[in-house]
C-alpha cells in the first residue's frame, strides 16, 4: 500500500517541479522566492504546485501585485520561504545524520544547525540582502529574529512526523530508501503548516517579508544567474515600507520569542522520550 502511494506521490513530485521550473521564469516574483517554489516542490510535490497556482502565479499579465495582496496569500510566501531554506537543511541534516549513525540528540541538534544555518545565513540574509540595502551584516540582523521564530515552529511539525513515523517503517531510516524521503517530504508539509500561524504573526506585524512583486526592464530571465541588482528596486521599496508602520513592542516580540523556544523544547523532550519507545 505505501509502496503504491509512494510511486503516485514521486510521479506528482516530478511533474509539480518540471511545471513549476518552466511556468515560474515568466511570473513576476522575487528571484529567490521562484527558488522557493521550486526547492518546496521537490519535497511538497502537488502541494507546491497548488499553492504556486493559487497564491503567486500571475492570473493575467500585469495583475501580480493585486493577485498576490491578500494577506493569507502574503503569509503562504513567507512561510514558503522559511519551508525551503530551512527545510532544506533539515532534511540534509537528517540525512547526513542517518548515514553517520548518530544518538537522537546529536541527529535533531545538526538538524536544527542546518535549518537553522542554511535558512538564516543564505536564504534569508544573503539572498534578501538588497532589503537591507545591500549590507549582507544588516541583513543578519534584520532576519535573525523572524528566522529564529518561525524555524522553531517549522523543526516542531517536523520532528513530530519524521521521529515518530520512521520508527515504524522499515528501512525509512536510511536515505538510500524511498520511505526516508517519503516520510521527510510530509514532515516538511506538517513543519509548514505548523509555521503558518507564526508567519502570519510576523508578516501582519511587518517583521517578515510575504510575496514581492518583481518585474524586469527587459523581458529576458534566466534562473541559472543570481543577478541582485534586478531585485533591487522592489526589495528596497519593501524593506522601505516595512520600516514605515509601527511594529509591536519588544515585550510582545519578547514574549513570542519564548513560545517558540518552548514549542521547540517541549517537542525536543517529547520526541527524545517518546519516539523510540
Amino acid at each position: 500500500m505505501l509502496d503504491g502511494v509512494m510511486l503516485l506521490w514521486f510521479i506528482l513530485t516530478a511533474l509539480s517541479v518540471l511545471y513549476i521550473a518552466i511556468d515560474i521564469v515568466s511570473t513576476p516574483e522575487a528571484f529567490v522566492l521562484k527558488w522557493g517554489f521550486v526547492i518546496l516542490a521537490l519535497f511538497s510535490g502537488p502541494l507546491a504546485a497548488f499553492f504556486y497556482v493559487l497564491a503567486c502565479r500571475e492570473p493575467l499579465p500585469m495583475t501580480h501585485e493585486q493577485y498576490v495582496r491578500p494577506v493569507w496569500k502574503q503569509v503562504l510566501g513567507s512561510t514558503m520561504h522559511c519551508a525551503a531554506g530551512d527545510g532544506l537543511g533539515i532534511i540534509a541534516g537528517a540525512a547526513i545524520g542517518s548515514l553517520l549513525q548518530l544518538n537522537p540528540i546529536m541527529d535533531i541538534s545538526l538538524e536544527y544547525i542546518l535549518g537553522f544555518g542554511f535558512g538564516w545565513l543564505f536564504f534569508q540574509a544573503f539572498a534578501m540582502r538588497d532589503m537591507a540595502g545591500g549590507s549582507y551584516k544588516k541583513s543578519l540582523k534584520m532576519t535573525f529574529i523572524p528566522e529564529f521564530y518561525s524555524m522553531n515552529l517549522l523543526m516542531c511539525g517536523m520532528l513530530f512526523v519524521s521521529k515518530f513515523w520512521m520508527p515504524a517503517v522499515v528501512g525509512s531510516g536510511s536515505p538510500t530508501s524511498p520511505e526516508f524521503w517519503f516520510i521527510m517530504s510530509i514532515a516538511l508539509i506538517a513543519g509548514f503548516l505548523v509555521a503558518y500561524p507564526m508567519n502570519w504573526w510576523l508578516v501582519t506585524n511587518h517583521m517578515k517579508h510575504g510575496m514581492i512583486t518583481f518585474r524586469k526592464d527587459s523581458s529576458s530571465s534566466d534562473m541559472m544567474e543570481m543577478d541582485s541588482g534586478h531585485d533591487m528596486k522592489s526589495m528596497q521599496k519593501e524593506s522601505q515600507k516595512t520600516s514605515d508602520v509601527k511594529k509591536p513592542s519588544k515585550n510582545l516580540i519578547f514574549g513570542v520569542g519564548l513560545f517558540s523556544v518552548v514549542a521547540i523544547a517541549v517537542s525536543i523532550v517529547i520526541v527524545l522520550k517518546f519516539s523510540q519507545a
